[in-house]
Parts: C-alpha cells; structure tokens; sequence
C-alpha cells in the first residue's frame, strides 16, 4: 500500500492551467464511456426473453413462494445470487459488500415497478442469523433443496466439481479455485397473465455495476489499492473502528 508521501512522489505536481489541459482530456474518454454505457444499457433491454416454465420454491420467513410470488406486485424482478460459503458457516466477503448497498436503494427500486431479493442456497436461519449480524433490511432467502441456483450456473454439483469444468460467465472455467458457489446477478419479468420470463443474468465482474463504492474509489488517487480483486474487502464488522485495515483475501 502506497504511503501518501510516496504517492505523490509518483505523480507530477503542475500549475493550475496544465492540471485543467489534462483534466479535459480525460474528460472526452468520461464521456465516451458514458455514452458506450448508455448504448450497452439500450441494448441490453432489447434482449430476449426465455420463458421460465420450472416451478422453483424458495424459503422465505413467511413461508414457503414461488419465483413468480416473489415478484410481490410488480413486474420486474432482480435477483443476487449470494454465495454461501459452506466452508466458514457464513457469507461471502464479497457478496456482503454488494449486499451493504441494497437497502439504501430498495425504496426507490420499489416505487419503480422492481422487487430485489437476495437468495441464496444457505439454510434460511444461517441465512437469517447472518442478515441479523450484519444489519440488513432487505428479503434474504433461501433456494436450498431447489435447482434454483444450478440451473442459474451459480451452484455447482459435487459431479461438476470433480470433473474440473464448470460452466460460468457464459464460458468453461476450471474449478480448481475449490468454490461450489460463485456470485451472479439474474432479472425477470411478469407479465399480466402471470407468466415469468428470465431477461438477463450476470456474472464474475457483472456485479462491480451494482458497487458503488468501486465508483467513490475509483475517484480517488489510489483507486481500488488492491492486487488481487476485492482483498481489501471486509465484512462490514471486521473492520477495525480507526480504519487500520490491512488488506485480505476475499475468499475467506
């Protein structure tokens, strides 16, 4: 990790006018990104849908829903594939910190015709515990027993992972890293007869979209100050309260 002093040893240090010379230069690339993520955003809602004609039933802490109760009313439906880690008996460290944006911003998902939920293949009271500890409002719930998360390629059997290829992100990844759960993000849609349909999931770095501390850090001079993806990251009670941290690997 770069000292303040060393930092700024590896940047030049220049006068007003040729900071604001660089600085709108950098600018015509913000743009350029912005408007390729708009054209990526236009596309993506022109995708096609695959109608989903498998009941799934999840448990829930009023019972036991359907993917298409999960909806709730609305139309729209985004799901966080949370990996359980069955090793530790708790959340993933990466997951988790995708989870801590959520309930600032359900309130204006729900007054936009979107219903978010988290499932995860956990058994629902860890899954409940584990909301509990780290302070969450939003619906935690469980797909253990269901094919739900298998058929979504965010689980994986002990078959899978014996054989040393899993089907991830759209392509053959080894399964060497020894995870039989990785993250994803999945949107469905209702229709007015009550039809589901799946209209896009998302895997791997997919998910930095939903990070909004990834767009503050990367405001700043040191940016994500990591080496590997995510091992600075921690579960948002393992951090020391003056903010010495040391960076960790996200896996455990």
């Amino acid at each position: 990790m770069l000292s303040p002093d060393r930092n700024k040893q590896q940047h030049p240090v220049v006068s007003r006018d040729e900071w604001l010379k660089a600085r709108k230069a950098h600018l015509k690339n913000e743009k350029s990104l912005t408007h390729l993520r708009d054209l990526v955003s236009a596309e993506r809602r022109t995708l096609p849908w695959v109608k989903v004609d498998k009941e799934y039933v999840f448990d829930t802490p009023t019972g036991k829903k359907t993917l298409a109760d999960l909806f709730e009313g609305r139309s729209q439906l985004i799901v966080y594939h949370f990996m359980w880690r069955w090793d530790l008996g708790q959340g993933c460290k990466s997951c988790s910190l995708v989870a801590d944006h959520i309930d600032g911003l359900n309130v204006h998902l729900a007054n936009h015709d979107v219903k978010f939920v988290a499932i995860s293949r956990g058994k629902l009271a860890d899954l409940e515990a584990y909301k509990q500890r780290l302070g969450w409002k939003f619906d935690f719930i469980s797909s253990y027993g269901s094919d739900f998360n298998f058929d979504y390629h965010v689980s994986f059997t002990d078959a899978q992972m014996a054989s040393g290829k899993l089907d991830y992100n759209y392509q053959t990844i080894p399964s060497d890293h020894g995870l039989n759960e990785l993250p994803g993000t999945s949107v469905f849609t209702r229709d007015d007869n009550g039809d589901v349909f799946h209209t896009y999931s998302s895997y791997a770095r997919g998910g930095d979209l939903l990070l909004g501390v990834y767009n503050y850090l990367d405001l700043t001079p040191k940016g994500r100050n990591e080496t590997q993806i995510m091992d600075w990251v921690k579960r948002n009670d393992e951090y020391e309260p003056n903010g010495n941290n040391t960076p960790s690997c996200c896996h455990p």
